[in-house]
């Protein structure tokens, strides 16, 4: 597993934190929202082949369902202790583990497709762009993106407000964190990715998930 940069800023710094400190319990806070079925449907309709990049793999909630189609797989993340839940689970020879922070890391390789699950809410509207140019710098030339997220954000999380991307967040034992949260809407995020140059179709579902799938460019979205 290797290791690459650190996180500086101090709320993404916390956030960061927080997803170290949840990893032993991080399947006991799962959103208990409907949609959440039509988000495994929307991977498997995708169809996940060649090399892929997972970003922000955590304990691999969706690694294993990527596996049944990749070739290989390079998973990374700022978390050791995520990254250790998912090696010890999805650990082979096909797969890669690389512990990084996303607002720094660059890639030493392109790739088929890059996926990124309960990630794109926890990257700041000021480092949206950027993360766009890595996810682009990851991709060969005909590569395709798929990510899942959602937007829930429960009112006793918002401490600043419902305008605020900052959210507070509690382990089991009542510990606080802070963290970005940001409750993007699908056809506006769509407009957003079209006006960096990518032609994705951002869908939502029923309840509070949203999925988006496509390609940079003007190739048609799969």
């Amino acid at each position: 597993m290797s290791q690459t940069n650190s996180v500086t800023d101090p709320l993404l710094a916390e956030q960061l934190a927080y997803y170290r400190a949840i990893a032993p319990e991080y399947e006991e806070h799962f959103i208990s929202e409907p949609g959440a079925d039509e988000l495994v449907a929307a991977v498997d309709a995708f169809g996940v082949a060649g090399h892929v990049l997972e970003l922000a793999c955590g304990p691999g909630v969706w690694t294993g369902v990527l596996l049944q189609g990749a070739a290989s797989l390079t998973a990374v993340d700022g978390s050791p202790e995520m990254l250790a839940r998912c090696q010890a689970r999805f650990g082979s020879e096909r797969t890669r583990f690389i512990q990084a922070d996303l607002f720094t890391w660059k890639p030493d390789r392109r790739y088929d497709v890059v996926f990124f699950g309960s990630w794109l809410s926890h990257v700041p509207l000021a480092q949206f762009e950027a993360f766009w140019e890595l996810v682009a710098s990851c991709l060969e030339p005909t590569g395709r993106v798929l990510f899942l997220d959602d937007a829930f954000r429960p009112a006793e999380e918002l401490i600043e407000g419902e305008a605020s991307a900052t959210v507070q967040r509690r382990l089991k034992n009542g510990t606080p964190y802070r963290a970005i949260k940001v409750p993007h809407r699908a056809a506006e995020l769509q407009a957003r990715l079209g006006g960096l140059g990518w032609n994705i179709r951002v869908t939502a579902t029923r309840g509070p998930f949203y999925w988006g799938a496509g390609t940079r460019g003007s190739a048609a979205p799969r």
